[in-house]
């Protein structure tokens, strides 16, 4: 039985907890939230999985680099120093990060990445995405993050000449579409979430695959496609 520690007590928090009553090999034995003590959880945990805030996972990867445990994070907004904290402990201890837990945003990422490297520069890729209000980072983490993807499948650096176009409206959870057009075709891609929940259980799906690898930086696309 792998034990588990969530931290963050929001609505992420809440869908793990959910997703988690429904697993027979993982158990969940503490909730934290900032202002509790940390450390006691994090040593009685075989995995963390972060959903809390910025300043949550700074503490959260301070709790997890001192017991050795490893770690899922789905916390996106992490400011450069975060991101180098991050990346120093999981030198020490496996860490799965990524800004989207979706196993279908794990296998798009993949399938953009293959497909622009196929096609080439003759090819103009354009992803639009779709939020609620609420959100406010655009173009969103999930969209950069394929467009890194596409850039990188063909040898560009960040998102390179990859365009964006951002709508908020209503309480859409997300929806992302990437096409790449040349002057003769046109290749789409999308994809779309119709609730959160399919963001929890990617996040239990990295835990149960995160438990006993080697330390080191993953992100979905290893949990999927790496063995």
């Amino acid at each position: 039985m792998t034990r588990i520690v969530i931290a963050g007590a929001g609505r992420m928090g809440q869908a793990i907890a959910a997703g988690l009553d429904q697993q027979d090999d993982l158990e969940l034995v503490g909730t934290w939230q900032r202002g509790d003590d940390l450390s006691p959880l994090v040593l009685a945990a075989d995995v963390v999985i972060d959903f809390s805030l910025p300043d949550g996972t700074t503490q959260v990867l301070e709790a997890v680099a001192e017991h050795n445990t490893p770690l899922v994070c789905g916390v996106s907004g992490l400011d450069e120093a975060q991101m180098a904290r991050l990346d120093e402990v999981a030198t020490r201890v496996p860490v799965v990060y990524d800004r989207n837990m979706s196993l279908g945003v794990a296998v798009l990422e993949h399938s953009v990445r293959e497909a622009a490297k196929s096609l080439g520069g003759d090819f103009a890729i354009h992803i639009a995405e779709v939020h609620h209000v609420h959100k406010q980072d655009a173009p969103s983490g999930t969209a950069l993050k394929l467009g890194e993807a596409a850039a990188g499948g063909r040898g560009e650096a960040g998102t390179g000449s990859v365009t964006f176009e951002s709508e908020r409206r209503g309480e859409v959870p997300g929806d992302h579409e990437v096409v790449m057009r040349s002057p003769t075709e046109s290749l789409t891609f999308a994809h779309s979430v119709t609730t959160r929940q399919v963001f929890a259980d990617g996040a239990i799906r990295a835990a149960r695959w995160v438990s006993g690898k080697a330390p080191g930086r993953y992100a979905m696309s290893d949990v999927l496609f790496r063995n």
